[in-house]
């Protein structure tokens, strides 16, 4: 008997469905494409690839292979870098607007001048990276490892670091202005000279960290441990201190 056409049909579309569920992933990927926006990378080994000024802008790089890559200047706006191993690649002067780098590996990454701001870098693992003067005011680094990273004077203007860990990290002369810290881990870390007006710093680590010279104002250190944290010359003015009262205004060095 003949199969009726519309049957034949349909057998055809569900095994080649079946077909398309077994490829793997990065068989979607264009390894070989060249740099451009919206470039599907997925999954790809570019590692010590130098791409310079790339433009990959909205590009697909997600679990991508970057080690040691030279991204400098690059342009990587809303690309998604989510579990990328970036571990040691030069993003300075890079545009990292909007990226998504969630769980990404980049210890040691360089940023030096970077823009990264709104960009979501929740659980990444940035230990040891140099982010001097990076700008990134409002980035999402919930749970963030920056251990040992080089912060100074960078801008993380109403970021969110609640949960981060800053051990060691050196944030001099950077501004956190509004920023979020709740539950931080910044033993040892340097914030001498560091804007944290209105910051949230409740139920953090503070232990041993140099707040010489930092401006607390309106900031909130409810329930943090400060033991040997040092407040020389820093600005308390209406700060939440860590017994919940408010210091007067004009506090200077201790709470009043």
């Amino acid at each position: 008997m003949k199969r009726p056409a519309r049957f034949t049909i349909s057998l055809f579309s569900a095994f080649y469905g079946v077909a398309l569920l077994s490829l793997p992933l990065n068989a979607w990927s264009a390894c070989e494409d060249p740099p451009m926006r919206r470039v599907n990378w997925l999954r790809c080994d570019k590692q010590g690839v130098d791409l310079s000024g790339a433009d990959l802008r909205g590009a697909v790089l997600t679990q991508i292979n970057l080690s040691n890559a030279k991204l400098n200047r690059a342009r990587l706006d809303s690309a998604d870098l989510g579990n990328a191993v970036l571990s040691g690649v030069d993003l300075s002067q890079a545009t990292l607007t909007n990226t998504r780098l969630v769980s990404a590996k980049l210890e040691k990454a360089i940023f030096v001048g970077a823009n990264l701001a709104s960009a979501r870098l929740e659980r990444a693992v940035l230990t040891q990276a140099n982010l001097r003067g990076a700008d990134l005011s409002g980035a999402q680094l919930y749970q963030t490892d920056l251990t040992g990273a080089d912060l100074s004077g960078a801008t993380l203007g109403k970021a969110n670091l609640a949960q981060a860990t800053l051990t060691d990290a050196n944030l001099l002369d950077s501004d956190l202005t509004h920023a979020t810290l709740s539950r931080a881990v910044l033993e040892n870390a340097i914030l001498a000279r560091t804007q944290l007006q209105g910051a949230k710093l409740d139920g953090a680590n503070l232990l041993s960290v140099d707040f010489s010279g930092a401006d607390l104002a309106d900031a909130t250190l409810s329930d943090a441990r400060t033991d040997n944290a040092q407040f020389a010359a820093a600005k308390l003015d209406s700060t939440i201190w860590v017994d919940r009262r408010r210091c007067r205004p004009g506090s200077v060095s201790e709470c009043h």
